[in-house]
């Protein structure tokens, strides 16, 4: 055979990355482990060689999902560094729809990976030397981490069911309808609140906009709390 011709070697990194990938495009269901071999172009008991299970697997995407996530230098105020990576780590986990879920689901082997763990150390670490004391930094650390993953995957959802709503009818239409049926209905406000999530469709710096704005709220009130204690 040659060089040319010659199959790249399968490797660890290989088979993460080719999952990462799949899980991207088809979604975290279509991960198996005869499907993956079949995009790798080997046969399922190859994959053994270099993983131990479906489990490994799983975690390895995470790890790698979550290795995308900025950890900025200590030389950045520690606000100003948490707010950059706390929306580093929103886009990251928008471009792997699937990692929000596992990140929140209990490892088969989460400790033999260490990127989770270096984004929980830094955050906690860069908490600490802002000022915070343990206790706070404790109930910090849960209120950011929280709203990273709980908006990221609100926002998820409701992309889903924009998309599932449609059913190949015009969005907009479906959606003014849907306004017109709440506020016969006696519920004004939820009308209102639902023209605005018309308004904003399809505009991704809207949903940014909505993030940061609850994340610069999380910050302020750490402000003030650490001042107080």
């Amino acid at each position: 055979m040659s060089a040319t011709g010659r199959r790249t070697p399968l490797s660890k990194e290989r088979v993460l990355n080719a999952a990462m990938a799949l899980a991207d495009s088809d979604g975290i269901e279509a991960l198996s482990m005869r499907r993956l071999a079949q995009e790798l172009g080997v046969e399922a008991m190859s994959l053994y060689n270099h993983v131990a299970n479906k489990g490994e697997i799983l975690d390895g995407i995470v790890d790698l999902a979550v290795s995308e996530i900025e950890l900025p230098s200590t030389e950045d105020e520690w606000e100003a560094a948490i707010r950059k990576c706390a929306i580093s780590a929103h886009e990251a986990f928008l471009r792997h729809p699937w990692a929000c879920s596992l990140v929140m689901s209990p490892g088969s082997s989460q400790i033999g990976y260490s990127a989770r763990l270096r984004y929980i150390e830094w955050l906690l670490r860069r908490l600490r030397e802002g000022g915070f004391s343990a206790e706070l930094t404790y109930h910090a650390y849960h209120a950011l981490d929280s709203h990273v993953l709980g908006f990221t995957m609100w926002q998820l959802g409701h992309s889903a069911a924009a998309k599932s709503l449609g059913g190949g009818q015009d969005l907009a239409d479906l959606a003014a309808r849907f306004v017109d049926e709440l506020r016969a209905g006696g519920y004004p406000y939820l009308a209102e609140h639902a023209e605005q999530h018309v308004a904003a469709a399809g505009h991704d710096d809207e949903d940014e906009g909505e993030f940061e704005f609850g994340l610069d709220l999380i910050l302020d009130g750490l402000k003030r709390a650490r001042g107080i204690a």
